[in-house]
């Protein structure tokens, strides 16, 4: 018994001074997924080039692997990287939303030459979860490959009311539009917003 309340106070041990030296080597030598997160910023403003489809691709797929409820994967993506698709998507937008302020429908898509629409199934209850947890990936991941992004509201508000826009993105009956995010090569380099840390806490 002595002999084996010895074997298992070594392997305490060895397991405590295993994680103490990954955590030091995390310190000690940066970490590429904190860098990424703690780098990126929202971009509302764009490079004329476009992202290329296999760049895409890859963001897409990193995208699809985030974690969701019950392997659900409760979510649609159409992507529009076509500069004439997205003009007839804002003119059909537009004709849907006729009291907008003029201008306003196309800016609220800040120029940028990707943009992805996302939808989600409202019958699942942790749809929105689930989406928000992909675009975060789509971010995140376009952010490590030199693509910025910024997650906009508005597009959904304004495609509430045209139904032919919806026609056109073509998703699944029953989808509702929950998240758009643009995307293209940075034209600018904001600096990060203060964030209030007093907002989390250890229950004790």
């Amino acid at each position: 018994m002595k002999t084996f309340h010895i074997f298992i106070t070594g392997l305490c041990l060895a397991t405590a001074v295993s994680c103490s030296q990954q955590q030091n080597s995390a310190e000690d030598g940066g970490n590429a997924v904190i860098e990424n997160i703690m780098s990126r910023r929202s971009i509302r403003s764009y490079k004329g080039c476009t992202v290329g489809r296999d760049t895409l691709q890859t963001i897409l797929e990193c995208g699809i692997n985030a974690p969701n409820g019950m392997n659900k994967q409760s979510w649609e993506v159409r992507v529009v990287d076509d500069p004439a698709v997205m003009d007839e998507i804002i003119d059909l937008m537009e004709a849907g939303n006729p009291d907008a302020k003029p201008g306003s429908v196309k800016g609220c898509f800040r120029g940028a030459p990707v943009m992805i629409f996302i939808a989600n199934d409202p019958s699942y209850d942790c749809s929105p979860i689930d989406c928000g947890l992909l675009s975060e990936n789509i971010m995140l991941s376009g952010w490590s490959l030199g693509v910025g992004s910024v997650c906009l509201g508005s597009p959904v508000r304004f495609l509430k009311n045209a139904p032919e826009a919806l026609k056109k993105l073509d998703f699944s009956e029953g989808y509702t539009p929950i998240i758009c995010i643009g995307m293209g090569y940075p034209a600018e380099s904001p600096e990060a917003k203060p964030r209030d840390l007093g907002k989390v806490r250890f229950v004790e």
